[in-house]
């Protein structure tokens, strides 16, 4: 990256004076994107720093302080703690963070994605329209699972999007949403859904030597048709061959609220003696990854690498180790987006890719009102990383 960071945004003013809400459940992250912002605006020379507009430009720590006390009953209250007038507001919130927990008369609760989005509600309750500007970031977007309507049920993730714009806010940066189009509900309000494929990558290079970048060493898998075009754009930005497999299902049964998946079919040119990436946007049991990678090993593929945004692992890691073991797999990659616990940062499969630089990028950006088009493209990084990996200089 260099010094990227020095070309950006120079020319304009701060919309406000930044400000960034961390909700408890995304503080790590929220600490390290703080970091990088903090030592970026300590670094960078403005001739205007002394001015009214760049007023609290340069400041040891932007993260404001906010708590969500419970009540013996469960009942909760968001609060803020200093001041946010006239402030361009910031939310994190990870609504994944199983973690966290509050007491619910006398017995201990575990906090679920209702919970971490109640909270958030509460905290741009407490804000009460002092804020210039709202945006949430929020990674894994609240019920991005349920984006469509099959039979009578709820719409939840374009609800949740409505209520928030509601609410007052302004703009929602997602990364890989499940179905970006369910911004369809908020048109007229900003909605970003950003990829890291640039930090899957890179996290790739890192931990593997000796990789060929080639059609004839390497390939991008889709587990699923909907996973699709997040396939096509790794294969076409490391001119690669894709391959995918689609589920086929039994529809005369019901299991567990959806029909029960048959054999995973594959679509695509021979994958015998290549390296596979296979790329999805979550792992949430990690069945349906482990059975593509047994259905490409039984092809003969050689090294397979699997790249998630999310890594939710609900069905605990294990499943993880075995194929490990069993040379089924060879790395996991996902980000540290949402809750990452501390066994699996310490498995020997497992690859994370840190987000909060990129993140980082965002709100300095945005902040400055300049257009972040660049920072969602990540081609040209790509190209960069991969030529210096090639060249052996990574």
């Amino acid at each position: 990256m260099g010094n990227r960071e020095e070309k950006r945004n120079l020319e304009t003013i701060p919309v406000g004076s930044l400000g960034i809400i961390s909700l408890e459940g995304c503080r790590p992250l929220g600490e390290k994107v703080d970091k990088y912002l903090v030592r970026w605006r300590a670094e960078r020379e403005s001739e205007h720093k002394d001015s009214l507009a760049f007023a609290g430009y340069q400041r040891n720590s932007y993260l404001l302080e906010a708590k969500v006390p419970r009540f013996g009953s469960g009942e909760a209250k968001g609060m803020i703690l200093e001041s946010v007038r006239g402030t361009d507001l910031y939310l994190l919130v990870d609504v994944c963070n199983y973690s966290m927990t509050y007491s619910l008369c006398g017995h201990e609760n575990r906090m679920s994605p209702d919970d971490h989005y109640q909270d958030l509600k509460r905290i741009i309750a407490a804000v009460g329209g002092k804020a210039r500007r709202i945006t949430v970031i929020m990674p894994y977007l609240y019920e991005s699972r349920q984006h469509k309507r099959t039979s009578r049920e709820s719409l939840d993730c374009a609800l949740a999007l409505q209520e928030l714009v509601h609410m007052g806010v302004d703009n929602i940066i997602t990364f890989d949403a499940h179905d970006p189009r369910v911004q369809n509900a908020i048109p007229l309000n900003g909605f970003e859904t950003v990829q890291p494929a640039y930090q899957f990558i890179k996290g790739l290079l890192r931990s593997e030597q000796n990789l060929q970048f080639d059609s004839d060493h390497m390939m991008v898998i889709s587990p699923d048709e909907g996973g699709m075009k997040r396939a096509i754009y790794i294969a076409n930005v490391l001119g690669l061959d894709m391959g995918m497999f689609y589920k086929r299902r039994d529809y005369t049964k019901v299991v567990d609220g959806r029909n029960p998946i048959v054999a995973h079919e594959f679509l695509g040119t021979s994958v015998q003696g290549k390296d596979m990436i296979i790329i999805d946007d979550m792992i949430s049991s990690g069945e349906s990854v482990l059975e593509v990678a047994a259905a490409l090993k039984e092809r003969k593929a050689n090294k397979i690498f699997v790249f998630s945004t999310f890594g939710l692992f609900t069905g605990g890691l294990d499943k993880f180790d075995k194929a490990y073991e069993n040379g089924m797999i060879d790395r996991v990659l996902t980000t540290n987006l949402i809750y990452q616990t501390p066994d699996l940062l310490r498995r020997e499969w497992y690859v994370n890719c840190d987000m909060s630089k990129y993140i980082a990028y965002i709100i300095d950006t945005l902040n400055h009102d300049s257009s972040i088009s660049d920072l969602l493209n990540p081609n040209e990084r790509i190209q960069q990383i991969v030529a210096k990996y090639k060249a052996g200089t990574l």
